[in-house]
């Protein structure tokens, strides 16, 4: 069995991040003056004022990018390039923001993705107030996870890219997963497509929402490592086997990788 880690934040189901590429309601164009990242006393001095008593001391796109940050699961130089420029740009006071809240950030300047982790007090102890809401994980959800990963380290190996996915080869890869006692083809049929459209509201599957064919966003290699990807499949190999597989949630397996168990408030 896998144990849970309640540190993670890799939220998976939740229903109210935004879909598909994962813009957010910032889509028109910032201000985009070049700032002297480098001054220390820049966030101090900022005399940037949005509302009347505001006391932030935020550039306004470096706030657009926080609160994009904290709605969704992770997000990526690609999908979100506005709020990754304002973030990498100076890290470091968003990151203060979010210790304030008992969260870590976690950015691969390599891959450009960034995401959000719940922070546990050293040396355990009473456990710090959070944000995150876990969010339990399906059998079909941990099986469709565990194939993006594969797909994608495999076509990147082979030189892709970029790498896709058809709807029908999902559905094909869960259904040979489905435990050897499953007879309830009608209802796994059903959950199986619904892990697409929980994937896909997480923002690893890109594309049209009912398309027929998906781009596996490149997150997918920085949440869920080698170890966990791992891991995971000698959990399915035991799933496939045990009488109890389908009617078991895996909140565990899903809440142990970075930013895909948990969703933000």
């Amino acid at each position: 069995m896998i144990e849970p880690d309640p540190t993670v934040d890799f939220p998976l189901n939740g229903s109210d991040l935004p879909t598909g590429a994962m813009r957010t309601e910032w889509d028109s164009d910032w201000a985009t003056d070049e700032l002297d990242v480098d001054d220390p006393e820049r966030e101090r001095t900022s005399t940037v004022a949005l509302f009347e008593g505001d006391e932030g001391g935020l550039e306004v796109d470096q706030r657009r990018a926080l609160v994009v940050l904290l709605k969704q699961r992770f997000i990526t130089g690609r999908t979100n390039p506005k709020e990754w420029r304002a973030l990498t740009r100076n890290p470091r006071p968003i990151r203060a923001r979010l210790n304030d809240l008992f969260l870590q950030l976690y950015l691969d300047t390599e891959r450009e993705v960034a995401y959000k982790r719940q922070v546990v007090p050293e040396g355990g102890g009473r456990p710090f107030p959070t944000l995150l809401h876990d969010a339990p994980w399906g059998r079909e959800d941990t099986i469709l996870l565990v194939f993006l990963r594969s797909r994608f380290r495999s076509e990147q190996a082979a030189g892709a890219n970029r790498v896709f996915v058809d709807r029908d080869d999902i559905l094909e890869f869960v259904d040979q997963h489905r435990p050897e006692h499953a007879t309830d083809q009608s209802g796994d049929a059903k959950r199986a497509t619904k892990a697409i459209e929980t994937l896909y509201t997480a923002g690893l599957l890109m594309g049209p929402r009912t398309a027929d064919r998906f781009e596996i966003s490149n997150a997918v290699e920085v949440l869920l490592s080698m170890e966990k990807l791992t891991e995971l499949l000698a959990w399915l190999r035991h799933q496939n086997h045990s009488e109890d597989s389908s009617a078991e949630r895996v909140s565990n397996a899903g809440s142990s990788t970075p930013g895909v168990g948990e969703s933000g408030s």
